[in-house]
């Protein structure tokens, strides 16, 4: 009965926002939309998509991430207490390993896009100086609609995510409890080994 009134709850929460004008979207927002209908538009290139293309496809969809991902803040979050243990030259290091294992990753799950509805619920301005901000969407699936919460950082005029929290887990912490578990067990160069590897 619970998980019932949950499916209709979110139903009716994905019908609400395909019916809604897009009033409600501040910049935060109305920014992802925008470099979302971008990458949508290189997933669905009738060219790109042919099996010749795949490289040249991923390679367009990485050349979008920078538009869409703070790497840095991203890779930070996410080795979280062992950051500030770095030297600059680690930290640099470790921000770009991270970047590629994330662009693998993403890269992997949007060559499994066929043309799901993503709609934009909203977002929430927040942090000390109104720097940080949650934009909401839903996205259609078989199953139903799966919320996806991208966690931003204003850095001047742009606004970029910093995690991704996909039906309630978040990258950030799944990444930092890894890293974290690797670290403790045996040590940070053997985590950037691990990660070069992947």
């Amino acid at each position: 009965m619970r998980l019932q009134r949950s499916v209709i709850a979110v139903a009716a929460l994905w019908l609400g926002a395909v019916l809604a004008a897009p009033a409600w979207a501040g910049q935060p927002a109305d920014q992802l939309s925008a470099s979302i209908d971008r990458i949508i538009k290189i997933l669905n290139d009738p060219e790109l998509k042919r099996p010749a293309k795949a490289k040249q496809r991923q390679a367009a969809v990485r050349r979008m991430a920078s538009e869409v991902f703070d790497f840095e803040e991203f890779a930070r979050r996410s080795l979280g207490r062992h950051w500030d243990a770095r030297t600059p030259a680690e930290q640099a290091e470790f921000v770009q390993l991270f970047r590629l294992l994330l662009e693998r990753v993403l890269t992997g799950k949007l060559d499994l896009y066929d043309g799901e509805k993503i709609v934009v619920v909203g977002d929430v301005i927040d942090g000390v100086r109104g720097d940080e901000a949650t934009v909401k969407m839903l996205v259609g699936a078989k199953q139903g609609a799966v919320p996806l919460d991208f966690w931003m950082v204003q850095r001047g005029s742009h606004w970029r995510a910093c995690d991704i929290v996909i039906g309630g887990v978040s990258l950030v912490r799944n990444y930092r409890a890894q890293f974290d578990k690797v670290i403790k067990r045996t040590s940070y160069q053997q985590l950037v080994k691990q990660v070069r590897e992947k």
